[in-house]
């Protein structure tokens, strides 16, 4: 946990310039394919993701530890080509990985957060579940581990293939000839995350794009069928943490609802989408049917909500980093307690994008809890020992948060309600 804790101190600087580099670049070109809402939701998803990977709150039902040590053929040393073996066996796993995350019910509930953005840019590819806390699929790893592959070698590779997939997550870069025969490109990916009928499903590789040729799932971009992005039914909030269990939660609903028993057990496995016919009639869920023709997410927001939505991310990118940066230091149970203060964090001020008055409800929680944990260990978390006023900073912020959010909350929303109902009269 800390050392992915330290990696992430040194990668997560390194996107969020990658990201504004991009808005930049697109706003230079008149091309701009990041909205600033999405990017922040994007980015609030990625931390409430890495923030539960580095507490440590996923398990695996067989450890790939277990796998080499009870089933290795043969051991092979640590080389460059043990390396080579790891990072090609860890693609064709994520491969197929992914392609049951979209091919099933209760999987693609691990992989919806991913694909929820309406718009495809560097931003997009931090959106990653923070909704699993059981990885079933280690046993992909077995060829791996037959050949006796060591289980550091996969630890040091897995950030380093998962970190390699962030680059093709973009529209600024046009066709790569021959790259494009071998390696995932930002053509191959664009696809991937496209919902017209031609491309939903397809090019589902990680690294290398053969496994997508070799399995028949391969789809080339076509010159006269641009993409259009998100998923067929539109999450419709900012939230990560919302859109993380929304469909889980239909899936619930629905086999609660559907009188068939046969009905309430095959939902899980049958293909993601699909839906018990009793209850796909007795209540429907608004689905895309024209994906040219659909209004994307875009709630009104004034200047003052943007730019506080805005202080509101860099303050929980101080936050987060503060804990990767000293985890061992902050130590157990502290550490979990840090955790679940920042996915609060990042449910309430998502909340206020969504211009959802009860936002205050949860920043007002927030913020009781920030405090209360201050007087309680007399500390935020050893911060003193850097700097002696971040005790009285960090309360002046939580009542000045408060307020704010009040304001917004109370004041802002209910003057655009009131103004709309006006305007219907």
């Amino acid at each position: 946990m800390e050392t992915y804790g330290k990696i992430l101190l040194i990668a997560m600087p390194i996107f969020l310039l990658l990201v504004l580099f991009e808005k930049w670049y697109g706003w230079r070109k008149g091309e701009d394919t990041v909205r600033g809402m999405d990017m922040i939701s994007s980015l609030g998803s990625g931390v409430t993701n890495v923030t539960k990977d580095v507490l440590g709150l996923s398990v695996s039902i067989i450890t790939y530890e277990w796998m080499v040590a009870h089933l290795a053929v043969i051991h092979i040393p640590s080389t460059v080509w043990t390396y080579i073996i790891a990072f090609i066996v860890l693609d064709f796993s994520g491969y197929w990985v992914h392609r049951l995350d979209h091919k099933v019910n209760i999987f693609w509930n691990a992989h919806i957060v991913h694909h929820s953005s309406e718009e495809f840019n560097l931003a997009c590819a931090l959106r990653q579940s923070n909704s699993v806390f059981v990885r079933l699929f280690t046993f992909f790893l077995l060829p791996a581990a037959i050949i006796g592959v060591p289980a550091e070698v996969i630890a040091i590779v897995a950030p380093i293939q998962l970190f390699a997939q962030f680059w093709y997550h973009t529209r600024h870069i046009n066709k790569m000839g021959i790259i494009e025969k071998l390696l995932v490109t930002p053509s191959h990916h664009r696809v991937h995350h496209a919902i017209n009928p031609e491309y939903i499903d397809k090019n589902l590789s990680q690294i290398f794009i053969i496994w997508d040729k070799l399995f028949g799932t391969f789809q080339e971009e076509l010159p006269d069928t641009p993409p259009v992005y998100g998923i067929t039914r539109p999450v419709q909030t900012w939230n990560p943490i919302k859109i993380n269990f929304q469909h889980l939660w239909l899936l619930i609903k629905d086999a609660w609802r559907t009188k068939s028993v046969k009905n309430k057990l095959r939902i899980w496995f049958m293909p993601t989408g699909w839906r018990p016919a009793d209850v796909a009639e007795k209540y429907p869920v608004r689905k895309i049917q024209d994906v040219y023709h659909f209004e994307k997410y875009n709630p009104a927001r004034s200047a003052g909500l943007y730019t506080w939505s805005w202080i509101q991310l860099v303050m929980l990118l101080l936050l987060v980093s503060y804990l990767f940066g000293n985890i061992s230091k902050i130590g157990s149970p502290n550490m979990f307690i840090y955790g679940g203060f920042l996915f609060l964090m990042v449910y309430a001020f998502t909340e206020l994008m969504d211009r959802n008055p009860y936002a205050f409800v949860w920043e007002l929680l927030k913020n009781v809890m920030g405090i209360v944990i201050i007087l309680y260990l007399g500390d935020w978390f050893g911060a003193s020992s850097y700097f002696s006023w971040i005790k009285s900073m960090l309360i002046i912020w939580f009542i000045l948060s408060t307020i704010i959010c009040g304001w917004f909350a109370f004041v802002e929303l209910r003057k655009d309600t009131k103004s709309t109902i006006t305007n219907l009269a």
